[in-house]
């Protein structure tokens, strides 16, 4: 047998009294695609943490091309060879798409940076890469999904990279760079690169990997060859055991409409969106990346306003960019980015929790303690979050908790409808489902929700109805149970 690219064994981390890692094992052979699978904290960031030097083990061997290893710091990881594509975007939004990929390694002349060699590298590299993105352009002004890309960009600028991470590379892809994504993968492989593929979006594994590793618990629990794998037999060693059904949907739309758009505008974004959303029920939006769709939601919810048409909730319209309007109208909006504009990173899980409910536990300008406990405590219970305590700082959450968190404090305002930018976002199986139970709960209860999602099916599984959105227009809607992943993409593109 050859000698592995990648070696990692028998690897331990703990933080604190909280055991991260307990046998981590890790095996990455050139020319490889290999899957992490598992669920929140699984174990799957620690370990590749660990490999990037992030953090030191507390025990283990690491071997690269059968060599021991020891990292102090990322930048050491970096030079032996090992780069990341990140799941939280970690530009800088005030830079540009041609700094951002080069930053800390710019071409210099004469002390200096050189801007048109930088500009003319980054163009090359995309164009090689086929993204469609302008190296002049700033980042912040670009789209999720285009970051996203633009991370993919910087971690394949490193030459000598022969151990390449990608960790949840398509969360907020559309199909179309999905599918450019991943034949850039299966070309670094054909190269000889070594990579990690994580994803939570299972079918991902089927299509893009040779080899798979699942972890639970803290530890390595299966490793093979993908040939002859399963679905089921991935969830149930994820999970350690059936899952069962994996969506949860028990609402019934009611006659009566209680949101309703009508003939919306907002150049370039979209036009003309016309739609109405039903008591207890889940309406789909699918359109690829730039069809419109996540400006639709900003302006619904008062971020952005629209140039013509109406909204309405129970038949009051909402003044256009009014976001306390909005919420006081009963509209709440889970967006697509929770580490940028869902949640207070830094802050506990509490303090995340009480945000959106502040009016109702203050009392003549003072927080009411009492009241914020049993507002927390509440919230805790029912969206099934597992974290230690309200003290625990968010950020030290897994995602599909974070993502709890999120769901926790919007629905903590009572609204009636809400609005949803994928909000099974780098999520496990397991915090899927109870996502989609809260979200089936919600709307048996009586509110509406407005769902995007890039994964079909978990759209086609969640939605009622569904409208598909091309380059800024509603151009199809299909019902829930007479559609086909293939009519969506055919409307789609």
């Amino acid at each position: 047998m050859d000698t592995p690219r990648l070696s990692m064994r028998s690897i331990q981390k703990r933080f604190g009294g909280v055991k991260a890692l307990t046998d981590g094992n890790l095996t990455l052979r050139s020319g490889e695609v290999h899957a992490l699978c598992g669920g929140n904290g699984a174990g799957k960031s620690t370990i590749l943490s660990i490999l990037m030097g992030f953090y030191k083990p507390d025990s283990g061997v690491i071997e690269i091309d059968g060599e021991a290893k020891s990292f102090n710091s990322a930048h050491e990881a970096l030079e032996a060879g090992i780069a990341i594509v990140q799941q939280e975007l970690s530009g800088v939004p005030q830079l540009t798409v041609a700094e951002n990929i080069y930053l800390g390694s710019e071409p210099r002349r004469r002390g200096f940076i050189d801007f048109d060699t930088l500009n003319r590298n980054a163009e090359e590299l995309l164009n090689r890469l086929g993204f469609d993105i302008d190296p002049r352009a700033t980042l912040g002004d670009l789209a999720v999904a285009t970051q996203q890309l633009v991370e993919i960009a910087k971690a394949l600028s490193h030459s000598n990279a022969n151990i390449l991470i990608f960790d949840e590379p398509t969360s907020a892809l559309g199909e179309k760079d999905t599918q450019r994504l991943f034949e850039v993968i299966r070309e670094l492989a054909a190269n000889g690169k070594a990579i990690a593929y994580v994803t939570h979006r299972l079918q991902e594994v089927f299509t893009i990997a040779n080899a798979y590793t699942v972890f639970k618990d803290g530890e390595t629990v299966i490793e093979g060859k993908v040939e002859g794998l399963t679905r089921e037999m991935l969830i149930e060693s994820m999970i350690g055991g059936s899952l069962g059904t994996e969506f949860v949907k028990d609402n019934v739309p009611a006659p009566a409409t209680l949101f309703e758009v009508k003939n919306l505008t907002r150049a370039p974004y979209f036009r003309d969106v016309s739609f109405q959303l039903h008591g207890n029920e889940i309406l789909g939006i699918y359109g690829l990346v730039g069809s419109g769709r996540s400006e639709l939601l900003d302006t619904l919810y008062g971020l952005e306003i629209a140039d013509s048409g109406d909204v309405q909730i129970e038949g009051r319209p909402l003044t256009p960019g009014d976001v306390d309007g909005a919420i006081r109208s009963g509209i709440a909006y889970v967006t697509e980015d929770r580490a940028r504009s869902g949640l207070v990173l830094k802050a506990s899980v509490g303090a995340n929790l009480a945000l959106s409910n502040l009016r109702f536990i203050n009392s003549f300008g003072m927080v009411q303690e009492r009241k914020e406990r049993e507002c927390v405590d509440l919230a805790i219970r029912q969206m099934h979050i597992r974290t230690p305590g309200p003290e625990e700082i968010v950020s030290n959450l897994s995602g599909g908790n974070q993502q709890k968190v999120v769901l926790g404090r919007c629905m903590a305002v009572g609204p009636k409808v809400l609005l949803l930018d994928e909000p099974t976002r780098g999520v496990d199986v397991g915090a899927k489902k109870d996502i989609y139970r809260l979200i089936s709960e919600f709307t048996v209860g009586g509110g509406a929700a407005l769902m995007i999602s890039s994964d079909l099916e978990e759209i086609i599984g969640m939605c009622d109805r569904i409208l598909v959105l091309r380059s800024g227009e509603i151009v199809e809607e299909f019902k829930h149970e007479a559609t086909t992943q293939k009519d969506l993409m055919m409307a789609a593109i």
